[in-house]
């Protein structure tokens, strides 16, 4: 997908949000350029793309292939304040957070009233970028209570290319006894919500 964005002069955020544009930064080890873009064509691909799939990002005829690292999200609003872009090299493995898709309904839910406790959403691995799974699926359907998933079950349905980062011991989901649902008392902050941006190389917004 192709996103197209422009340079920014760093200071002007502001005035680019006021007009529908979102301020970013597209970067790597070499190279660092503030830019805006078209807060809806932004939207349209981020709900495609998400933060494991890659963008080509045309700034003013120059593409870059990259991956979105960091939303600063907006919480009252809902809209995106600041974006980073991550370049990405052919030849180079990038780590990114792939999103885990629970397949079919467990058989412990089904027939014995049993509930699908979900621990994680996402598994992180290294790989080329080329070789960027969109997700990872899993059947849960034979799960019953007490049975759970972990990320080594993963491992068979992911490239062979992909090196998993995450303990491989760490649970997926589990079928677990019905209880009573718990309600989340916890307010959230008035502060920016990000959405990614657990890379070891940050960008700097200008």
């Amino acid at each position: 997908m192709r996103l197209a964005a422009e340079k920014r002069v760093p200071g002007k955020a502001g005035s680019k949000r006021a007009n529908g544009r979102i301020p970013a930064i597209v970067y790597n080890k070499e190279f660092n350029q503030p830019i805006s873009i078209e807060m809806r064509a932004f939207d349209k691909a981020f709900r495609a793309q998400g933060t494991s799939s890659l963008i080509d990002l045309d700034i003013e005829g120059e593409v870059h292939p990259v991956l979105v690292k960091q939303v600063q999200m907006d919480k009252r609003r809902r809209e995106p304040m600041h974006v980073d872009f991550y370049v990405v090299t052919a030849n180079q493995p990038v780590e990114v957070n792939v999103p885990i898709e629970l397949a079919g309904t467990p058989r412990g839910v089904k027939e014995n009233a049993g509930l699908l406790d979900v621990q994680r959403r996402e598994v992180r691995i290294s790989i080329l970028p080329r070789l960027i799974p969109n997700h990872v699926e899993i059947d849960v359907t034979g799960l019953d209570i007490g049975d759970s998933v972990h990320v080594k079950d993963l491992v068979a349905h992911l490239p062979s290319e992909a090196e998993v980062l995450d303990d491989l011991e760490l649970a997926i989901a589990a079928v677990v006894p019905p209880r009573l649902a718990e309600e989340d008392t916890t307010e959230a902050a008035e502060e920016p919500e990000l959405v990614g941006g657990d890379s070891e190389e940050e960008g700097a917004e200008g």
